[in-house]
């Protein structure tokens, strides 16, 4: 039981770095009207600050990691949660949005390079046999970061400021830094990728279908996540507490996408995956007609949750399953599109919602999921033809 537990205790340390790393990403989604009072701006006009951040992750992923491609991965990441925790105390402690903004570009930094590596890396940590758990693990961080990360997040910002939301993720990333100093071991880089395998991953039909598929589906998703807030107490004019409620509802359905993404990937991966694109389109179409019923709205959110969870899943594990030797380089660019994804939603909701009203975001993004069905499809035919070429060789 004992060894067991020595065993794991890596990559629940990683597991739960997610955690920390995808509470601080999203909380400004909580927070937007507490950080626009602080520096005069609206919600909505925070909004495009998860835009700075995202275009950081895009722009510095793939650099990072073709940078650093050699270096050895236990100091690798001490030193992004050293950056990570810095970042933090200038966040905090910020008096003017652009010194709020220069302490979000470093946690940003620090977010590309953890996000890129750590999915192979728990890989590598998990006992024989036992990677696709060792994922789900680290899964589980990013939804407890949507389940108690940012609705707690947004609870203490408004008990006793954002400002203690940040620094309370600070504080736990140091925790987390001086656990992993003493109990990661020394992890060499191994077929992380470097530059050489940039032609080989760009020419990779299905890698780009992926890529694509992931940057329209993001996009999508926070276009309307982003700006929940804005649209529950202006537009329905609810009170604070039930966008809190919303959210909790929203990230504790992840952990039903994370079950069913772990019972069925393995022989379902393809229609787990459209599942969740065609629930994920319906759920940002219908919120602006479900929003003024609080028990549909709930109701909701719980299956948009799910989707998204099973969504997410299931586009990174197919990454990893493309790309088995060059891991690093191929989840950078992930991560960078993703990142795009986010960036890019935030970008366009912010206009939407400003130029003909936040009600209308989901029909946007409901735009764009039906758009993204299209690699979807090619995507899976390409499973299909796969497939059928591995039984004609067994034949």
């Amino acid at each position: 039981m004992l060894q067991s537990f020595k065993a794991w205790l890596p990559v629940w340390m990683l597991a739960l770095a997610a955690f920390v790393f995808n509470t601080t990403e999203f909380a400004p989604v909580g927070l937007l009207a507490d950080l626009g009072e602080s520096f005069g701006r609206s919600a909505v006009q925070m909004g495009p600050m998860l835009t700075v951040y995202a275009a950081v992750v895009a722009l510095a992923s793939l650099p990072a990691v073709l940078l650093l491609a050699r270096q050895e991965r236990r100091s690798l990441l001490l030193m992004l949660l050293a950056l990570f925790i810095a970042s933090h105390v200038v966040t905090a402690l910020a008096q003017h949005y652009q010194v709020l903004l220069a302490g979000r570009v470093g946690i940003a930094l620090a977010h590309a390079l953890f996000w890129a590596i750590t999915p192979a890396l728990v890989v590598r940590l998990a006992p024989e046999g036992q990677g696709a758990k060792a994922l789900g693990l680290l899964a589980t961080g990013t939804v407890l970061a949507l389940v108690l990360g940012i609705p707690v997040g947004r609870i203490v910002g408004q008990l006793l400021g954002w400002r203690i939301t940040f620094a309370l993720v600070g504080l736990a990333a140091l925790l987390l830094m001086l656990g992993l100093w003493r109990r990661l071991p020394r992890l060499e880089a191994e077929r992380g990728g470097d530059w050489r395998s940039l032609p080989g991953l760009l020419s990779h039909r299905p890698l780009l279908l992926l890529y694509l598929l992931t940057t329209l589906l993001v996009t999508a998703q926070f276009a309307v996540y982003t700006y929940l807030e804005p649209l529950l107490q202006q537009h329905f004019h609810y009170r604070p507490g039930v966008t809190t409620t919303m959210l909790l509802l929203f990230g504790g359905a992840g952990l039903l996408g994370s079950m069913l993404f772990g019972r069925y990937q393995a022989r379902h991966a393809h229609r787990l995956l459209t599942l969740a694109v065609v629930v994920l389109g319906a759920c940002v179409v219908a919120l602006p007609l479900l929003g003024h019923h609080p028990l549909l709205l709930g109701g909701l959110c719980l299956v948009w949750g799910a989707a998204m969870m099973l969504m997410g899943l299931s586009l990174q594990a197919k990454a990893l399953a493309l790309a088995p030797q060059a891991t690093d380089v191929a989840m950078a660019i992930y991560s960078a599109l993703f990142n795009v994804g986010i960036g890019s939603g935030a970008l366009l909701g912010s206009q939407v919602a400003s130029r003909i009203g936040v009600d209308n975001n989901g029909l946007v993004a409901g735009a764009l999921v039906a758009l993204a069905l299209l690699p979807l499809w090619l995507l899976g035919r390409g499973d299909r033809t796969e497939d059928d070429a591995l039984a004609a060789a067994r034949a």
